[in-house]
This record gives structure tokens, sequence and C-alpha cells, in this order.
């Protein structure tokens, strides 16, 4: 992929890109690569995950190459957007189960085989949604977030996206995660394997996480994002305010918890089915 790479960094670069009769010809071979998981947003080294920025400098190239037109399923739905992210249409080859009722995927995302999605979700342009998970209804995998395998987004689950800064490193969910209903996952989080976000559970880098089994909080800095330990089920909680007004009217704020650790039990109660599968 470095001749690509080189290509789309130097049409990055470039203020006129619009007019240059090379550029869509390079994104499109760009967009299929994408599309097909051959290059991703970020990618794990060892217990690191890198961003690669070129990648998003090409999902940028492709909104700066687009123009608007008008799109349409055949089903009497109608959309309007940039010609250079329509919505992906699936074959049975694809292996992907692609529940009828509203949902929709970017070309430019990757879906593995065996992935299911129940309408209506939507699944953004960069993102990578491997074997095995599940995007359940009305849950939003955001732009160069990072699903692993075996993952559970429930019902309403919010996976943010980014794309600027470049440098940025998206929303990472790594393999046998559950996330709950209603839960929201933002700010470049990282979410370690086998972790269980409980219902409504809220992820950003200005959100402390309380760890009361290892008694430790665990917070984002400047140059690393919240990071979810692995096998840590987490909980909506609240903390008292202890100064000021805010205490003499007995508020509390919001944080994540972390009330155990997964064990037999945990697993017994989240498995999912193979034949839903």
């Amino acid at each position: 992929m470095q001749p690509l790479k080189a290509a789309i960094e130097r049409l990055a670069s470039l203020g006129e890109v619009e007019r240059n009769p090379e550029a869509r010809q390079s994104f499109l071979e760009f967009r299929d690569a994408l599309t097909c998981g051959n290059i991703r947003a970020a990618e794990k080294h060892g217990d690191r995950w890198i961003v690669n920025t070129w990648v998003k400098q090409g999902i940028l190239l492709g909104f700066r190459l687009g123009e608007l037109t008008e799109m349409g399923d055949g089903a009497g739905l109608s959309f309007v957007d940039k010609d250079t992210f329509p919505a992906r249409r699936f074959a049975v080859t694809d292996r992907v189960r692609l529940v009828p009722g509203g949902s929709s995927v970017r070309m430019g995302a990757y879906v593995a085989p065996s992935v299911i999605c129940m309408p209506p979700m939507f699944i953004n342009v960069g993102a990578y949604v491997d074997e095995g998970t599940m995007v359940d209804s009305h849950a939003l995998v955001g732009s160069c977030a990072q699903v692993g395998k075996r993952v559970h987004l429930s019902a309403g689950a919010q996976v943010g996206g980014v794309l600027e800064p470049v440098n940025a490193a998206p929303v990472i969910i790594e393999d046998d995660v559950l996330v709950g209903g209603n839960c929201g996952v933002y700010e470049g989080t990282l979410v370690r394997s086998r972790a269980v976000l409980g219902a409504g559970t809220i992820l950003t880098r200005s959100t402390p996480l309380y760890d009361i089994v290892r008694g430790r909080v665990y917070r984002a800095t400047d140059d690393k994002p919240l990071e979810i330990p692995e096998n840590a089920v987490v909980v909506p909680g609240s903390r008292a305010v202890r100064k000021g007004q805010a205490a003499e009217w007995n508020l509390s704020l919001y944080t994540p918890v972390i009330v155990k650790y997964r064990d037999e039990k945990t697993d017994q109660r989240i498995e999912l089915e193979d034949w839903l599968r």
C-alpha cells in the first residue's frame, strides 16, 4: 500500500485537488481498499493501537472531491449526499446479515463476514467491524471507529467517530466486548477485550473511571485516551460533590464505575446463542 499511501498524502496537501484528474482515480482505489479491510484507520501493534493518519487524510480527500448527488435504494427512499461515499450494497457472497428496516452502511466502511446488522443502524465511513459482531437496532458506529470480533453493540449504543484532527485516535472496542443498551463511547476511548459496559454507561475523555475492585481511578491524559481494562464490568454511577453550593444542595456527578471483573457467571448472563449469529 506504500504507493497508494504516497499518492493520498501528496493529493491531500494540494490546494486545488478537485480539478486534478488523478485525484478521483486514486481516491476510488483507496476507498475500495478501505471497504475491503485492506487498510484501516488504526491498527494494533502488540498492545498499542497506532493511528494511520494517511487513511483519515484519504477520507477527507473524498469529501473534498465529492459532489452532491441524489441517491435512492429503489424502495421509495431518497437521499442527497457526496457521490464519493454512497451507501454500500451487500450480496450473499459478503456473508453479512443486513436485516430489512432502514439500516445503512457507507462505502469505505469494512463489515466482516458473519456480522449481523439489525434495523435501523448506521455504520459510517472508515469504520472497521470485525467478524461475529452484532450491531443492534438504533446503534451507531462512527467514522473510523474500530470494533473487534464477537462484539455486541446493544440497542441504542453510540460508538463515536472522529476524522479531525487526523492524528486523533478513534474509539476502539476490542474483541468480545458487550456494549449495553444506550451506552455512549466517545472521544477515542479504548475498551479492552472482554469488558462489559452496563446499560446507560457513558465514556468520554473528561469522565474519570472509578475502579472499586482495585482501588484505582482511570483518566485520559493529553496523549492517552481513557482506557477500560480487560474484563472490567462497568456500570453507571455517581460521586458526591463536596465543595461549594453543590455540596449544600447534595448534588452528585455522573461517573462510570468498575464493580467487578468478568467471571463465569458474567459470561453466562451475556452469552449470545450460536443460532442467533
